[in-house]
C-alpha cells in the first residue's frame, strides 16, 4: 500500500517537474534571444554611428561655425542641452545643434548613439517628468529600450486615428524590433525629407506635409 502511495506521489510530481522545467527552458530560450537581438541592434548602432559620424563632422562643424557667426553666440551656445532619460531608466544631457537645417540637431546627436546612450532607431527621447516615462499610462518597457535618433512615430503619419498615436506606435516598436525593422525605419528617414526637399524645389512656395505626415509601404489597421 505505502509503495502504491509513494509511486502515485512520483507520477505526480514528474509531471509537474517537466513542465517547470520546460517552463524554465523557454525562460531561457527568450532571454537568449532578446540577448542576440540587443547585441545585434547595439553592433549596428556602433558601426553605422560611427561611420555616420565621420561623414557628417565637417557639415556638423560648418553648421556650428554659422551658428556662432550668426547669432554671436559663443562656441558652446551653439548646443541645446536637455535631461532626458536613457536606457533603464538612466538620464543624461542630451546636446543638440541649435538649427533644423539639413537635419544637422539630428545628426549632432550621433556621439550619444556611440556612447550607448541613444540608439539610431527607438523611442523618442523623453524627460524625466515626462507623463509618459512617470505617468500611470508610462509602460515598462520604456525602461528597455533605448531612445533613438528617429523610430516609428517619426516616420508614421499622425492621422489622428488612435493607432497612429505616438505612445502606441513605440509601444509597437518595443515589442516587435529588430534589425529588419530599423533598416526599414532609418531608410524611411533618410526618404521622407529628400522626398520633401525636391517638392520644394519642383513646387517652390506650395505647401507640403512634414516628415510625421507620411506611413510606412503596407501600413495597415490589423498591426
Amino acid at each position: 500500500m505505502q509503495h502504491a502511495k509513494q509511486t502515485a506521489v512520483h507520477r505526480t510530481t514528474r509531471p509537474a517537474a517537466t513542465l517547470a522545467a520546460q517552463a524554465a527552458s523557454r525562460a531561457a530560450e527568450l532571454v537568449m534571444t532578446r540577448l542576440a537581438a540587443t547585441t545585434v541592434k547595439r553592433s549596428l548602432d556602433l558601426a553605422l554611428g560611427s561611420v555616420l559620424l565621420v561623414l557628417a563632422a565637417p557639415a556638423l562643424a560648418l553648421g556650428a561655425l554659422a551658428l556662432t557667426l550668426r547669432a554671436g553666440l559663443r562656441p558652446g551656445g551653439v548646443l541645446s542641452r536637455e535631461i532626458r532619460t536613457g536606457l533603464g531608466g538612466r538620464t543624461f544631457e542630451l546636446r543638440s545643434l541649435r538649427t533644423r537645417r539639413l537635419r544637422l540637431d539630428l545628426l549632432s546627436r550621433l556621439p550619444h548613439v556611440v556612447r550607448g546612450e541613444l540608439s539610431l532607431v527607438g523611442p523618442a527621447p523623453r524627460a524625466p517628468d515626462d507623463p509618459e516615462v512617470c505617468g500611470p499610462a508610462a509602460g515598462r518597457w520604456r525602461r528597455e529600450v533605448r531612445p533613438g535618433l528617429t523610430g516609428l512615430a517619426q516616420v508614421r503619419a499622425r492621422s489622428g486615428m488612435p493607432w497612429d498615436e505616438p505612445a502606441l506606435l513605440d509601444a509597437h516598436y518595443a515589442e516587435h524590433h529588430g534589425t529588419g525593422l530599423d533598416l526599414v525605419i532609418l531608410a524611411q528617414s533618410v526618404h521622407i525629407p529628400m522626398r520633401a526637399a525636391l517638392r520644394g524645389v519642383a513646387h517652390p512656395g506650395k505647401a507640403h506635409l512634414s516628415d510625421t505626415d507620411h506611413r510606412l509601404p503596407g501600413y495597415s489597421v490589423a498591426e
